[in-house]
């Protein structure tokens, strides 16, 4: 398949189709994996990766994507490029799409990967920024479909922070038509243009009550409390104990309900180690999935 949109930057870039095609293919290759050698989809293509925050999954599985579909990658620090020292992200852009395919960038502020793409002439993935992080909705929409089998009448509850993961959660919804429901503190609630956007499509329900958000729950979903851009240690007082997710709280989920977590996970803060390695918990399938979900959208963005 071949996607309309030059990037993916927020998750709000393709349709309601393309996202469900998607998915769809992310199972598809995966099953591949397992059975018989994938196709070359991306021989000979180069995938510049800029990092700026840690990363685990994101590289880890971007890198072997790449791999097992013919290509390859470069990593980049961005703290080791002329960017450092002054070199503007124009210019940074301009440059690297004159060498590679595509570029994933890794960073803080979400006005450099739009930088970035405004600038680039090849495809920019958001591999996560402070805002949105569209490549970790697409593998637990993946997870959720392998499953549940399907996305008609199911209620996914988000207990915690409204971070980026969460806003392009949102966006996942909304393509999806999957109602939410959000338990945040007050304070820390989605980004309000997601959510206004998105409830044009679905019902999103905002609370700061996590019992009844997980209320009749399909799917039970978390982050950790304090991103990678907060420093101020304080902030997990405003979420503790009340919006742990923790046994006590599943209960009042639906039996069959599956917990999500994008990780890394703070155990025993925003979840308990009883519920991520329960037998609800599919957050090893949710991170496994982030390499079929890549490689289904490097190969829809990049491929031939």
């Amino acid at each position: 398949m071949k996607l309309e949109t030059k990037d993916l930057l927020t998750g709000d870039e393709i349709s309601s189709k393309e996202f469900l095609e998607l998915i769809d293919f992310s199972i598809k290759l995966k099953e591949e994996n397992k059975t018989v050698k994938g196709k070359q989809l991306l021989e000979n293509k180069t995938l510049a990766m800029l990092f700026e925050k840690p990363s685990t999954r994101t590289r880890v599985s971007f890198e072997t994507g790449m791999k097992q579909l013919g290509g390859h990658t470069i990593i980049l620090s961005l703290n080791e490029m002329q960017h450092s020292r002054g070199e503007s992200v124009e210019d940074t852009a301009k440059t690297l799409s004159g060498y590679v395919d595509g570029i994933v960038a890794r960073v803080y502020e979400h006005s450099f990967i739009e930088d970035l793409a405004k600038h680039a002439t090849v495809p920019v993935i958001n591999g996560l920024s402070n805002s949105y992080h569209p490549c970790q909705t697409l593998a637990d929409f993946m997870t959720i479909k392998e499953h549940k089998k399907k996305f008609k009448d199911l209620k996914i509850a988000w207990i915690g922070d409204g971070n980026n993961v969460c806003n392009s959660l949102i966006f996942g919804c909304s393509k999806t038509q999957i109602d939410i429901s959000i338990a945040t503190p007050k304070g820390f609630e989605p980004n309000q243009k997601v959510i206004k956007k998105s409830s044009k499509y679905i019902t999103i329900d905002l609370s700061n009550d996590p019992k009844s958000a997980i209320k009749d729950a399909d799917v039970v979903m978390t982050d950790t409390f304090l991103s990678i851009h907060t420093t101020d240690k304080k902030i997990i007082k405003k979420f503790l104990p009340t919006f742990q997710v923790n046994q006590d709280l599943m209960k009042k989920a639906k039996n069959d309900a599956i917990f999500l977590h994008c990780l890394p996970a703070k155990r025993d803060q925003e979840v308990t180690s009883s519920v991520i390695d329960g037998s609800q918990s599919v957050v090893w399938d949710e991170a496994e999935n982030r390499l079929h979900t890549q490689k289904a959208l490097l190969a829809s963005l990049i491929g031939i």
